[in-house]
């Protein structure tokens, strides 16, 4: 199982989210989103990195995405972010069967639920969906005559949207866990993860090839 070892950092101290943001990406740990588990059928490939990093109440994430066409179609939550630009986070607690997943677009536009499987989900409540702070950036620029973006997506989510109480710490847990790329109806679509998956057809919705984040 592929594993991540996430960093006890004290983000919250910082007042800013410009100097949040940068002290995730100095000090986080930093994983490459770059498994290309479909190669005959989506061998598109992006450079894409996420770093992470939790406070004990929150756990923090930078994406960084580079060279994609853009797509940013959905401009509210709940609406079909995959098919935008879009990256993902997928986790599990060990002593549960439910999963959370949190799916956003380049514009920071939202989709997270609680899921039995991939049909059966409850969606996170409103006040639950104002509780994770996003943050995103986007820089244009020309390979050749093709316009292409360079983006970022920060993401603070709070540990009890993640199914832990209030009363509980993230610190010393681990929690399965996997990291995504995705653009359903992007130019070139593509289905990109941090730990590999061995499905005949794209599929996020498996917690059995989740990886492991070790929370210090």
């Amino acid at each position: 199982m592929k594993t991540l070892k996430i960093p006890l950092q004290n983000i919250s101290h910082y007042e800013t989210l410009f100097n949040r943001i940068q002290y995730l990406n100095e000090g986080g740990a930093e994983a490459a989103i770059d498994q290309v588990n479909w190669k005959e059928t989506f061998p598109k490939y992006l450079p894409v990195t996420v770093h992470a990093a939790h406070d004990g109440n929150y756990l923090y994430l930078l994406y960084r995405v580079k060279g994609e066409i853009l797509r940013t179609v959905n401009n509210k939550d709940f609406m079909p972010v995959w098919e935008d630009s879009c990256v993902e986070f997928f986790v599990q607690r060990q002593s549960e069967k439910t999963y959370r997943n949190f799916e956003c677009n380049a514009n920071g536009v939202l989709l997270a639920a609680i899921h039995e499987t991939r049909e059966k989900a409850e969606k996170l409540s409103t006040e639950e969906m104002a509780s994770i702070t996003r943050h995103a950036t986007i820089q244009h620029r020309y390979e050749g005559r093709k316009e292409v973006s360079d983006w970022t997506l920060y993401l603070e989510i709070p540990k009890q949207t993640m199914g832990f109480s209030s009363k509980e710490s993230l610190s010393g847990k681990k929690i399965k866990a996997n990291f995504y790329k995705c653009g359903d109806k992007t130019e070139e679509p593509h289905y990109l993860s941090w730990s590999p998956i061995d499905t005949p057809e794209p599929d996020f919705h498996v917690p059995s090839f989740f990886g492991l984040l070790e929370m210090e």
